[in-house]
């Protein structure tokens, strides 16, 4: 899927290398974090202390769609919008027994972003 952002040269999609950093807000940087048994989430990583982390604006990532692997999701996003199921943002959650925490460039968040909220 290409964007605006994008340009193909001879086959090959470039990306302006602004929307390969990770967004942060306040500080605070947008990640993919993986837990042992609540799932995945995604958000502003407010602290971090062991294995617990504090998320900012966090979306859980309940089903995704479009992607080989969360790696693969928190660098290019999803190519398949309507297969994801990401309810609603929450403004702050404890997240314990975290074990990957992946930073996510800024076309992944956007990607994320526009994934319409999950109600069912």
């Amino acid at each position: 899927m290409q964007n605006n952002q994008e340009i193909t040269i001879n086959g090959e999609v470039y990306v302006p290398k602004a929307s390969l950093a990770a967004p942060t807000l306040n500080g605070m940087e947008y990640c993919m974090v993986r837990t042992y048994s609540a799932g995945v989430f995604a958000g502003y990583v407010e602290r971090r202390h062991g294995k617990e982390i504090v998320l900012r604006q966090a979306r859980r990532i309940w089903k995704w769609a479009g992607e080989a692997s969360l790696s693969q999701l928190a660098t290019d996003g999803t190519n398949d919008p309507d297969g994801c199921k990401f309810p609603v943002a929450v403004d702050r959650v404890i997240l314990t027994e975290v074990i990957e925490i992946i930073p996510m460039t800024g076309k992944a968040k956007k990607s994320i972003d526009e994934v319409p909220v999950w109600t069912d």
